[in-house]
């Protein structure tokens, strides 16, 4: 007996292990390329709009790949799918890392379309095998992904500037990935049918005539905007006020390593609260301080960042949290689950290319960052509407409010 329950604790130790593996992949892949922009802009002749792209294309890719996550685990199991997602990722980064034009913006894309399956399908996997456990797990996750993405964004710069150009440093970043493969291997012996969701979950229209859904999709929209904004271009707003690139990249760092903080203990808090309205609010308005921050005492760059990242980090994870509290079913949750992340990612895909041709225009990230500041206010409004202690109501009971 304590044989069989040995082997059973190595076994989930293993699963851990590789799940949290899977999960470095997961943000530094793609955020990792940030404090290289300015030198891949000046290698190709690139406007700042056209260098936005290589954010929004992940973003759209996340939008078009996610919806078919589960259908893909459904047929081929999830163990297998996230390891192809890990072959998907080191592909793309193959790719965009030859100093090509043509092959930049491709790598970039076949790097999201492996993040998009990882997204979807390992909150599915802990749910499934952990279920008792999903809240530390994805403390854990969260966590994870943020230091992964710190360790990425302060080591791409120096690797550039010791011979490697930045071809050679977003080569290094496939090290993630790799042991991620390699760590995963034994959990492919395990092709269990995926068990994530069904297609009427998932085509439920009812939901997007729901006020209500739509107040949870915008608050980690707007939030989802502003991230890959402030993620893709603060280098470059760092840059321009005198750092160097090596300082801008450590600074990118530790916002994404604030970023990570909240899942440490957010997830308690919230469970000993019915209305999360003021929270919602206040972690919004946070996003929005750092951005006036940064446009009027770029000085304390420093707090501006870890305030942005805290915020953000609690933002994303109050709008995770929304969409179960929210839903007054699992099939309700997943079609809500759906809505939020497709049009949250097409929203934000639009962001910084968005905000790289306002700069092309002004000449300066002023009004950039005054758009994030009033954004930031938007989404608080959504916040304290998404925050109510409510449900959505099912299209089967009729005459009561969404």
């Amino acid at each position: 007996m304590s044989s069989i329950s040995t082997s059973n604790v190595k076994k989930n130790g293993l699963l851990l292990l590789g799940i949290l593996m899977i999960a470095t992949t997961l943000r530094v892949t793609f955020t990792g390329a940030a404090p290289l922009l300015d030198m891949i802009r000046a290698s190709f002749s690139l406007t700042t709009a056209q260098t936005g792209v290589l954010t929004t294309l992940p973003l759209l890719a996340f939008a078009i790949v996610s919806p078919l996550a589960a259908g893909i685990a459904r047929r081929f199991g999830i163990e297998r799918s996230l390891f192809a997602a890990m072959l998907i990722i080191c592909a793309g980064i193959a790719v965009r890392s030859m100093g090509n034009t043509v092959l930049l913006y491709s790598g970039t894309a076949i790097i999201g379309c492996g993040i998009a399956m990882g997204n979807v399908l390992l909150p599915g996997l802990i749910k499934r095998d952990f279920p008792g456990q999903v809240a530390r797990l994805t403390g854990a996750y969260s966590l994870t992904m943020g230091v992964a993405a710190a360790i990425g964004s302060m080591m791409v710069v120096p690797i550039a500037q010791h011979g490697y150009g930045w071809p050679g440093a977003l080569m290094a970043l496939m090290v993630f990935p790799v042991v991620a493969l390699l760590v995963w291997l034994p959990q492919l012996s395990n092709h269990n049918i995926s068990t994530l969701s069904n297609s009427n979950a998932l085509h439920n229209r009812g939901i997007w005539k729901s006020a209500l859904a739509w107040q949870v999709t915008l608050f980690l929209g707007i939030n989802s905007l502003i991230y890959y904004v402030v993620i893709g271009w603060l280098p470059s707003i760092l840059i321009s006020h005198g750092y160097s690139e090596a300082q801008a990249g450590s600074l990118h760092g530790l916002m994404q390593l604030a970023t990570a903080a909240p899942g440490l203990f957010i997830g308690m808090i919230l469970g000993r609260m019915k209305d999360h309205r003021g929270i919602a609010i206040l972690m919004a308005l946070l996003c929005g301080l750092s951005a006036i921050g940064l446009l009027l005492i770029p000085d304390f760059t420093s707090v501006w960042v870890v305030i942005f990242g805290f915020g953000s980090g609690a933002t994303m994870i109050l709008g995770l949290t929304f969409i179960g509290l929210r839903a007054n079913s699992a099939h309700q949750a997943a079609a809500l689950s759906g809505m939020a992340q497709c049009m949250g990612y097409l929203l934000a895909a639009f962001g910084p290319p968005m905000m790289g041709k306002v700069h092309d225009l002004s000449g300066q990230w002023s009004l950039p960052l005054l758009g994030c500041a009033v954004l930031a206010c938007v989404m608080a409004v959504f916040g304290g509407f998404a925050g109510r202690d409510a449900q959505i109501i099912s299209p089967a009971q009729p005459g009561h409010p969404s």
